[in-house]
């Protein structure tokens, strides 16, 4: 009998890593939806608050830059010190957040608000991504343990340092071109097109699902064809599409939008992974990394935009940031992590025989 107690007890524990995994998976999609809110209000806020380009920018960079203050930090905390309740936390700060918003009167306000939804996006991301580095241990038979001994970097530390940069980097050119699409397609609808509010709000729908449809795509493709490939087609890739963007009609700003978002959007799940296996045993530090650079560079991105714009005109910025997908080119100085672990255990399996 006790086989058969053994084999009940693994299956509910797998059971309950799964559902684990998906009410986790469920609230990251609360958590992301109530924040796309923000963007999709700008134009009522520019119009009640009689805001300019500059200001709606402060909005996004404030909200976005104090997550991407904080998520390295809560990263490096939450590997040290496990602490699964603060999903509750990250989840209650982006409610109060979005409570605030809808009560505001005043533009300092609109900046308190958005950096509550801030917070709550940096406490909830780098546990979220602990959670699913939990459930692969279940799936694989192993109990998780943050006290376990992490593997080595797979290629030597020099080349870990170089690639990270790049990493970085690829994570800057595609955010700074998010943030314009994110904070600004609206606007360019309206100015360039002439349509209603409303139709902008359906357009910025379409491409934040585009996006999201990208995220999840990436993963699965990623684990199947290695994730350089994805970083590839995704950020290099998208360039021919977003330089042909800013002289479409509307039809073909909609379509190629949407394909914009699927096609970026798939390589940050790629990127985040890789950077995973280029520094083991820091999953929570390498995922408040790369969250907080992400909503930095967007931060970033849309209050230089939001300048540029009020100088030069919506459009001009739609042309300048058509260019940033070039520097997908930087993905070349990438290491194939997959031959250079079979690498590794080659010389490994050839020195024990050796000896």
């Amino acid at each position: 009998m006790a086989e058969p107690t053994a084999a009940a007890a693994d299956r509910d524990t797998g059971n309950t890593a799964f559902a684990v995994l998906c009410a986790i998976s469920f609230c990251h999609l609360l958590n992301d939806m109530m924040q796309s809110l923000l963007p999709a209000i700008y134009p009522m806020l520019k119009t009640s608050f009689a805001l300019d380009f500059v200001q709606v920018g402060l909005i996004s960079f404030t909200y976005q830059v104090t997550a991407s203050l904080l998520q390295p930090l809560v990263g490096s905390y939450t590997d040290r010190r496990p602490k699964p309740y603060s999903l509750a936390v990250g989840m209650t700060f982006t409610l109060l957040g979005l409570l605030l918003l809808a009560r505001v009167n005043r533009f300092g306000f609109l900046l308190l608000a958005a950096a509550t939804v801030g917070v709550g996006s940096s406490v909830f991301h780098p546990e979220s991504s602990r959670v699913a580095t939990w459930y692969k241990h279940h799936r694989s038979g192993k109990r998780a343990s943050h006290t376990d001994a992490p593997a080595g970097p797979p290629v030597p530390k020099r080349i870990v340092t170089r690639s990270l940069v790049v990493l970085m980097a690829l994570v800057f050119s595609k955010y700074f071109y998010l943030a314009s699409l994110t904070s600004y397609y609206e606007f360019f609808l309206i100015s360039k097109f002439h349509v209603s509010v409303r139709s902008a709000q359906i357009y910025l729908f379409l491409f934040l699902g585009a996006v999201a449809a990208g995220t999840i795509i990436g993963g699965p493709v990623g684990d199947r064809l290695g994730r350089k490939l994805v970083i590839w087609c995704s950020i290099l890739g998208v360039l021919p599409f977003t330089l042909v963007l800013p002289y479409a009609n509307l039809l073909w700003t909609a379509v190629l939008s949407v394909v914009i978002g699927v096609i970026l959007a798939s390589a940050f799940s790629a990127i985040l992974v890789y950077a995973q296996e280029l520094v083991p045993g820091k999953v929570g530090m390498i995922s408040g990394l790369f969250f907080g650079l992400a909503f930095g560079m967007g931060g970033i991105g849309a209050a230089v935009l939001g300048w540029l714009a009020d100088r030069t005109g919506i459009d001009f910025v739609y042309k300048v940031c058509s260019f940033l997908p070039a520097m997908g080119l930087l993905t070349a100085l990438l290491p194939n992590l997959k031959t250079a672990e079979q690498r590794r255990r080659t010389e490994s399996l050839a020195v024990s025989t050796s000896a």
